[in-house]
């Protein structure tokens, strides 16, 4: 009798660890990616690098989830940024610095997470505005405001109802005495549903001592059919001066074959006195050699006037040239 005990509880362990195992998951990915970068019309002169990051962040990263009953899953990621080129760590050294958070979500309440994340206004300007994804010579980002990640940030996003959704994220700046310092807040407001994707963002953050703060609003659209997808973007511009200005951008992607051919047009106009202006050109194509590798180049021009001071860079480098070359590999896993 006493085997027969001993043998059916060792078959509930066995059972509920596979249990756990299945409700449970960790997954390992990445992102390496090196190419060769020339630059004209530095400063200090024209270049030719090996460069890390080109197309998308050198990367690697770890996720997981767990199911928790009643429709919850919790779930992190903790994502490593590194060069390519000289292993050396990016985003000025640190361990998870592309991102690090945790989160609780739903289906029918939603997700909050807590941490190191990208802000709405970044994430609406690589999936919805730039036919480049924030990457290559193209990036919109060489002129559009960053407003990349937000450190001590809760962002809370809704579930999705007939495509439209809303995401907020309150960034604390944690200086003891006044809550303002340093103080970050995005929104972002959108409708995804079949061809069309819209949305609508707004990015602030306060300087250190809460006196003044930059501001960014972006509306931006995409539309797809058959192997041609538009873009398009507005923004309107503050910064910690109090200067306004306004950014525009056209961009397209076409299916050329098995690969993407990438092109678009990015206009700065300044509200201040000093008009400067810039107009960024781009184009670029990713042919892919396997569902994880591609191979990708891309050229950008910016012609800056009137004292303007913007430069061709890529997904990882800020760049120091008014003119970008990029030919490269990638390889996702």
């Amino acid at each position: 009798m006493q085997k027969y005990v001993i043998g059916a509880l060792a078959l509930g362990l066995v059972s509920a660890a596979a249990q756990v195992q299945a409700q449970s998951s960790v997954t390992v990915y990445g992102v390496v990616d090196a190419g060769l970068v020339l630059e004209r019309g530095g400063a200090a002169g024209n270049t030719q690098n090996i460069s890390s990051g080109v197309a998308s962040g050198s990367r690697i990263g770890f996720k997981g989830k767990e199911d928790l009953g009643g429709g919850m899953t919790a779930g992190f990621v903790l994502e490593n940024g590194f060069t390519v080129d000289t292993g050396a760590a990016g985003q000025g050294g640190l361990l998870f610095g592309r991102q690090a958070y945790v989160c609780l979500s739903s289906k029918e309440a939603g997700a909050i997470s807590i941490g190191r994340q990208y802000s709405p206004y970044y994430k609406a300007t690589r999936d919805v505005a730039d036919p480049f994804v924030i990457g290559l010579a193209g990036n919109a980002q060489n002129i559009f405001s960053p407003n990349s990640r937000v450190d001590n940030s809760v962002e809370y996003t809704t579930p999705r109802y007939k495509g439209f959704s809303a995401d907020v994220l309150y960034g604390f700046g944690e200086v003891a005495g006044d809550s303002a310092r340093n103080r970050a807040i995005g929104a972002a407001a959108s409708y995804d549903n079949g061809p069309l994707s819209l949305v609508l963002v707004h990015h602030q953050r306060d300087n250190a001592t809460a006196t003044a703060h930059s501001r960014n609003t972006m509306l931006a659209g995409r539309y797809r059919f058959g192997g041609v997808t538009t873009h398009a973007a507005y923004s309107r511009n503050q910064d910690l001066l109090g200067n306004t200005s306004n950014d525009g951008l056209l961009g397209v992607s076409v299916a050329v074959g098995a690969g993407k051919l990438l092109a678009s047009y990015v206009d700065h106009r300044d509200d201040s006195a000093a008009q400067q202006r810039a107009r960024q050109m781009a184009v670029g194509y990713v042919h892919p050699l396997s569902v994880r590798t591609d191979l990708y180049a891309a050229y950008g021009h910016i012609i800056n006037r009137n004292g303007a001071n913007f430069h061709v860079g890529n997904a990882t480098d800020s760049g120091a040239g008014t003119t970008g070359l990029n030919l490269g590999v990638r390889h996702v896993f």
